[in-house]
């Protein structure tokens, strides 16, 4: 690689520990302190250094010797340093080179499904990731201080909701769209099970979506309703299919593509719940073109770099309102002279919508606000 270069300090990870004293001064009297080993001096570090030194170009990219490595995408990725590479020479079992993880300073997974990587080969069937090349779009989620990467590198994301069973939850629908809409990813909602119900109370539901630019599809995997609509859709893209548990996210793409065998299970009839049958997002190639990762389901998504006052831009429907707002501040929650909460009053914005704004800025303040307190 040639062009500008830059050192990068990045933080070890936590298995670089402190080094260990063999004597405690803590616990036992030492008369001369000049007796100590110069390797049991007492030091104010008293700890292995905790950062490294790496060579990046000018985006942040690492600089490796790119004549011995082969291009790739992940196919799948297993904990911090396993995953599957679909390469010219065929799919090869990948770890990671230590310094890719400690680039990764704010994702608890160095690596996700979809990204596209440079593979230095060890032999026929294993290889090792030397460099994650840029992404260009992320589905992401955050879990305590750092983000849980689902896919990258996707076009679009098909956030699968079930019209019962379990029962549909717009909110979640709406956080899933934020999501998509700061990783660079087209939403398209579909609702499943649409067999199970009478499908007239749902139309307000998806014509709110629809009306901003969100396609829509009312599917039913049992009957095929639907799904040659999705299949359309799907043709010529990279589509990641997300949700919560027990939606049917596997048993659509069984549909789309029949012999793709995932597997699939029923809602608990316990807590009425999904159970979650895909453990690990995979990426998947359609006959019809194009590529889907099914991914394992989730039952509550919290936002990733997304600050509470920045909700409102990933709204798309709010900005032309915003900007008539009486205070420049205004969070559109309980100022007066708010033209966002006027337009939801005149009917020219969704009340669901809106409802789930508040409900998002107001609990993702909350966890900011924890999460600076430790």
């Amino acid at each position: 690689m040639t062009g500008p270069r830059k050192k990068s300090r990045v933080a070890f990870k936590k298995n670089h520990d402190h080094r260990p004293r063999r004597t405690d001064l803590t616990r036992h009297d030492v008369e001369d302190l000049a007796d100590l080993t110069s390797d049991e001096r007492v030091s104010g570090k008293g700890a292995l250094t905790r950062q490294r030194t790496i060579i990046t170009d000018d985006e942040g990219a690492l600089v490796v010797d790119e004549s011995v490595c082969i291009r790739g995408r992940v196919l799948w990725a297993v904990g911090a340093n396993h995953c599957s590479v679909r390469t010219e020479r065929g799919i090869l079992d990948c770890r990671l080179r230590r310094r890719v993880r400690d680039l990764a300073r704010d994702t608890r997974n160095a690596v996700a499904t979809g990204d596209l990587v440079l593979v230095r080969p060890e032999n026929e069937t294993a290889g090792i990731i030397e460099r994650i090349e840029p992404r260009r779009s992320t589905l992401s989620r955050g879990q305590g201080r750092h983000a849980h990467l689902i896919v990258a590198n996707v076009d679009q994301a098909v956030i699968v909701a079930s019209a019962t069973d379990p029962p549909l939850k717009p909110t979640l629908i709406d956080r899933f769209l934020v999501s998509c809409e700061a990783g660079g990813v087209q939403g398209i909602v579909c609702v499943n099970k649409a067999d199970l119900i009478d499908p007239v109370p749902l139309q307000p539901i998806l014509g709110q979506y629809s009306r901003i630019g969100y396609p829509c599809i009312l599917l039913s995997a049992q009957t095929g309703q639907g799904v040659k609509a999705l299949r359309r859709l799907l043709s010529g893209k990279t589509t990641v299919f997300t949700g919560q548990s027990g939606v049917g996210k596997s048993t659509l793409l069984n549909m789309v593509q029949p012999g793709l065998g995932l597997k699939t299970g029923a809602v608990s009839d316990d807590s009425g719940k999904g159970r979650h049958t895909t453990r690990v997002s995979q990426l998947l190639e359609l006959d019809c073109g194009g590529w889907v990762v099914d991914t394992p389901g989730i039952r509550q998504l919290q936002l990733w770099n997304v600050a509470p006052q920045e909700v409102e831009g990933y709204f798309r429907e709010f900005p032309p309102f915003v900007a008539h707002c009486h205070f420049p501040d205004c969070t559109h929650t309980h100022e007066s002279g708010c033209r966002v909460k006027s337009a939801v009053d005149e009917g020219l914005l969704s009340p669901l919508r809106y409802e789930s704004y508040v409900r998002m800025f107001e609990s993702d303040a909350i966890d900011l606000a924890a999460l600076q307190e430790e």
